[in-house]
């Protein structure tokens, strides 16, 4: 809370605002990148018969677009698999004039329709299709194998059209219900429309090979098209075609020619399946038909979602753009197929990076490395043709505008290119290139790896994390971003008129047999009772109602912290003009302290001359001589190497407890001291939690239990390295309060962090035993962040069978002991839900209609926003081996969000993942190693 941490990476994206990327850049050296009852007296729930039914709260112990590849050919490409970007249209024959020194120039521009439409017929600069010539059907009957494209595996999709497999983690046995029934029945309106087929039509779906094979993605979508006359409408990904016309024969040979090259192509078509419209690939159709009709709306296609630059937000005193945007997926849900629409924004900057290079230059200093610095990283979007965007990679010095690649025609400029092709005048020739790298899967494909930019033509997109810093700068971002709930839903039910009014939507629709519904789903929900915090061991009346927003702050005022550690020896190091600050502060930290029965003693005050890193280093090394409680460091910014250089001194070198606070923070308001004291509880808070205290607790219906938080953070520094950090809350037979673990290990892929996370959960199962009399946890509940979609099978099929043979082995003197529990935690989630067209209240749980038919998932709305609309958190049990039924599984896990001390509240997640979240984000951004292991029983990383 108080406790400033500088920004040195968000891993925890927000939304599309950032767009933050890398790969890795030329020279192979690491780039950058940037979640109705009753209470018996002690605590436990009453037992319902247990079988999970009934409506008793408690219980006693028993026992889930299109190919979105950027074109292969736009740009210069050199012997060296470079290429320059520019963005026209195609010239030659081949797909590119090929010169004397190995570079190709391939001059493509594609309207983003052209990716999902099957009728936006690709013309040439003369105006006539690209392949018009006669077509010549004839019935093949052959056992040749089809050719594979090169990239792509056999019978696979192009590009990222891969369909996910899905993985099931709902239990076969149908009498275990997924839904729980505590909490009063309330309904809810979601960001979900129904989507049907009018009618059970098939749809036919056939892979298609070229001879000779096509590696041009336009020029493979231009020759399919020129079959349309005898195929009629279709939906083709780059591999697989799909129509609702049966072909005369499974296997069909059609010749066509390429009119700007006369070449002849053999186009041959395989019925390989038939679409049934319940399995996989029917969704993934319904998901492509629906981004064909998207695109009658007029939107661009900024990476992989459609934006409404017509509808742009200008922020002209920033020199921003809010491009506002959509992002939809259909899939298969409980009981109906269902779309999930969902607002986003991108941020556009009005600055060209050419702009940025000259701020660079007027600044001084090494200019080139601090651009460099300042552009790796970064996303930025061309300002022609068809507005692409790019991560770059690297800033090539020795390139400029006005080198020259050679054509059919001679040699050209850069310079000269754009003047001619786009009517675009560069005004500095001599300004350096940036440089993009490919995707792995697009250079697998057949893409150039490099990719060429004018920094003059390409535009910046996301926010700089000095951007990020300007307070006033993200208040009027979150203006325009964080709609409320009534603002939500209209925009979405406009949307929705939008692609039903839509001549070309509705016509798309139509002749796919395809009803999106105009109503937003409705699905049934139940809101828990608010929990009761306690703030004393002994005397039960130190207790307050968590209350329906689920916030006690203002409780501290008359109640105790539940354990706290006397603070009497530690050290406050300031800078000199700071002294007057933090005397003022320490007298409204004692006051603050006093008034929740914690001891704090007055600091010895350390002033050093500045606030240099070395100077605090200095400094440090000679308090920690003392075997102090802990230090205060006050600092005047945040700038990261000192918060860093302060951490690594106190949390690897040495184990000391540290807080670092910053002069504006403990400024008092117009002079007035007394508006400290709003700060100064939550800082005393956070440093009683930092010596080993407990601010407060709830009653814990479980005893004998561990509860685990994992989540992981990139190393900023080291591309290759990430931090998989684990923290464990645990509680012993009659413990009432927890007791804290944490580790962090370094990892640098899935296999290394599975192994990792196995052997921490065992040391975490050993300071468990260590704690509470050699017995073993009953139970262990792990609550797994920081895992995608696509990651899941993985997780399912590694890191919980990994946790689980450790676990046996551990516990191999009592095998009905440390049963698990495995959850994956997905905050990132675009479900959104409205109650009464407000945010629902914490507590909220959703199990039904909008969950997944395979997985034992659930979502919870555990926190109040003040702002904007809350997000819930998605709760998918991957393991379950606890005897505890879906109701219990849900109340312990809306428990756990009252458990996070930086936060007088519920958080999204369990506690313990945002401890996790916590420890990772130090280790990758700030420590760049494992922490001191003396530190592993505190909650040193708040």
């Amino acid at each position: 809370m108080a406790e400033y941490r500088p920004r040195g990476g968000n891993n925890r994206p927000r939304g599309n605002v950032g767009g933050d990327g890398s790969f890795p850049p030329l020279n192979g050296n690491k780039g950058h990148r940037s979640s109705n009852g009753t209470y018996r007296n002690d605590g436990q729930w009453k037992q319902s018969n247990g079988n999970g039914g009934g409506s008793n709260r408690g219980w006693k112990e028993s026992g889930g677009g299109y190919d979105n590849r950027k074109d292969a050919n736009e740009g210069v490409r050199n012997g060296n698999g470079r290429q320059f970007h520019n963005g026209g249209r195609n010239h030659n024959q081949s797909g590119g004039d090929r010169v004397n020194n190995g570079r190709q120039f391939v001059d493509h521009q594609r309207n983003s329709n052209e990716r999902y439409g099957e009728d936006l017929r690709q013309k040439h600069h003369d105006g006539n299709p690209c392949s018009s010539n006669p077509i010549v059907e004839k019935p093949v009957h052959s056992t040749e194998t089809p050719q594979t494209l090169s990239g792509v595996a056999r019978g696979g999709m192009r590009g990222n059209r891969a369909i996910a497999e899905i993985v099931r983690t709902r239990p076969i046995d149908t009498t275990i219900t997924k839904q729980g029934t505590s909490g009063r029945q309330i309904m809810l309106q979601t960001n979900y429309f129904r989507v049907a087929r009018k009618d059970d039509e098939c749809i036919f779906q056939y892979r298609v090979d070229f001879n000779p094979p096509v590696e041009s993605s336009r020029l493979l979508r231009s020759l399919v098209y020129g079959l349309k006359p005898t195929i009629g409408g279709y939906i083709f990904d780059g591999t697989q075609l799909f129509t609702r016309h049966k072909l005369r024969s499974d296997e069909v040979e059609i010749t066509t020619k390429d009119s700007t090259s006369d070449q002849e192509y053999i186009i041959k078509l395989r019925r390989v399946g038939v679409i049934d419209g319940t399995n996989e690939t029917a969704l993934m159709i319904y998901n492509l038909i629906n981004r064909k009709a998207m695109g009658g709306l007029n939107l661009q296609l900024i990476g992989r979602n459609f934006f409404d630059p017509a509808a742009k937000v200008t922020v002209s005193q920033y020199g921003i753009e809010l491009y506002p945007g959509y992002v939809t997926s259909i899939r298969q849900h409980e009981n109906d197929v269902l779309m999930c629409a969902e607002l986003t924004h991108r941020v556009m900057r009005t600055d060209t990076c050419y702009t940025l290079m000259k701020q660079c230059m007027n600044h001084g200093g090494n200019w080139k490395d601090n651009f460099k610095r300042m552009i790796l990283g970064s996303v930025v979007m061309a300002t022609y043709g068809s507005n692409r965007t790019y991560t770059i990679n690297d800033v090539e010095y020795s390139t400029t505008a006005e080198s020259s690649f050679q054509t059919s025609n001679g040699q050209i400029s850069f310079v000269q290119y754009f003047r001619e092709r786009y009517n675009i005048i560069i005004r500095d020739p001599r300004q350096p290139m940036l440089v993009s790298r490919s995707k792995s899967r697009d250079i697998r494909a057949g893409l150039p790896e490099l990719i060429y930019l004018v920094p003059e033509l390409v535009r910046a997109t996301g926010i700089t994390d000095e951007m990020r810093r300007n307070f006033n700068l993200m208040r009027t971002l979150a203006d325009h971003t964080r709609l409320t709930p009534d603002k939500r839903i209209e925009r979405l039910e406009v949307f929705n008129r939008r692609l039903q009014d839509s001549k070309e939507s509705t016509e798309i629709f139509q002749f796919w047999k395809t009803e999106l519904d105009r109503r937003l789903v409705e699905v049934p929900a139940r809101v828990l009772q608010p929990e009761t915090i306690f703030f004393h061991p002994e005397q039960p009346n130190y207790a307050v109602a968590a209350g329906e927003m689920a916030e006690w702050q203002m409780a501290f005022r008359n109640n105790p912290m539940y354990h706290s550690v006397a603070l009497t020896k530690w050290f406050a190091v300031v800078p000199k003009g700071s002294e007057r600050l933090i005397t003022d502060f320490m007298q409204c930290l004692r006051q603050a302290a006093r008034g929740m029965r914690f001891q704090i003693e007055d600091p010895q005050l350390i002033v050093i001359p500045n606030d240099s890193p070395a100077v605090y280093i200095d400094s440090l090394n000679s308090i920690v001589q003392r075997d102090p409680q802990m230090i205060m460091c006050v600092v005047t910014n945040d700038k990261a190497d000192r918060y860093a250089a302060i951490k690594k001194k106190c949390c690897v070198d040495r184990a000391v407890a540290t807080q670092v606070i910053k002069t504006r923070t403990i400024t008092p308001k117009g002079g007035n001291v007394r508006t400290l004291m709003s700060v100064a509880t939550k800082v005393a808070i956070q440093v009683n939690c930092k010596l080993g205290g407990i601010p407060w607790i709830l009653k814990n219906p479980l005893s004998s239990i561990m509860v685990i938080g994992f989540d992981v953070c990139h190393d900023t520094r080291d591309k290759s390295k990430s931090y998989g950090a684990l923290v464990a809350s645990m509680y012993g037979a009659g413990c009432r309060h927890p007791k804290y673990f944490s580790t962090v290990n370094h990892h640098s892929n899935g296999e290394e962090l599975s192994n990792f996370m196995a052997q921490n959960i065992i040391k975490a199962v050993h300071s468990y035993r260590a704690d509470f009399g050699n017995a073993l946890p009953e139970r262990i509940i792990v609550y797994r962040d920081g895992v995608g979609e696509g990651q899941l099978k993985y997780v399912y099929d590694h890191e919980v069978n990994a946790i689980k043979e450790k676990l046996l082995l551990a516990c191999k003197e009592r095998r009905e002991a440390a049963r698990l529990t495995f959850f994956v935690v997905n905050k990132r989630i675009n479900t959104r839900l409205f109650h009464q067209k407000r945010n629902p209240v914490p507590g909220t749980i959703v199990d039904d209609v909008i969950t997944l038919p395979e997985r034992n998932d659930f979502y919870l709305v555990s926190q109040s926003v003040r702002q904007g609309t809350v997000s819930p958190t998605s709760y998918n049990i991957l393991k379950d081996e606890s005897g505890l039924n879906a109701d219990k599984l849900q109340l312990y896990t809306f428990k756990q969000t009252h458990m996070y001390y930086n936060w007088s509240g519920t958080v999204g997640v369990p506690a313990v993942c945002q401890y996790a979240h916590k420890l990772a984000a130090l280790a990758g951004q700030h420590l760049h190693q494992a922490p001191n292991s003396l530190l592993e029983k505190k909650l040193y990383y708040l």
